[in-house]
């Protein structure tokens, strides 16, 4: 299985962005598909996941300005962020999970946000 996140780039603060990660299998074959952000010098962090009955959890830090959302055509999840703050900038990873296994990582994309 691999996860292809793109979408990432340069934005001014207050701006928005929408990151994409393809699933090379059924995105509906996973409990849950999600993303989580590593800033410079930090640990990594969970951001938001959705789940495969369209469940949605968010970090209290992105609630209200990030939608996490998938398309079981394309295979495809999303993570549309706007109000970017400059603390929002980091590597941000999409995972793929079923219960009991690993979790599978894409490559992660890099946000970063100009105050």
């Amino acid at each position: 299985v691999q996860l292809q996140a793109s979408g990432g780039g340069l934005v001014q603060a207050g701006g928005s962005l929408r990151l994409s990660c393809v699933v090379s299998e059924s995105i509906s074959s996973f409990d849950s598909v999600g993303w989580y952000r590593q800033a410079p010098g930090k640990q990594r962090d969970f951001v938001a996941r959705i789940t495969k009955y369209n469940t949605v959890v968010y970090d209290d830090s992105v609630k209200g300005r990030f939608t996490i959302d998938r398309d079981i055509v394309k295979n495809t999840a999303y993570l549309e962020m706007n109000s970017l703050k400059p603390e929002d900038t980091a590597v941000y990873y999409c995972y793929a999970n079923r219960i009991g296994l690993p979790d599978i990582w894409g490559q992660g994309t890099l946000v970063t946000v100009s105050s």
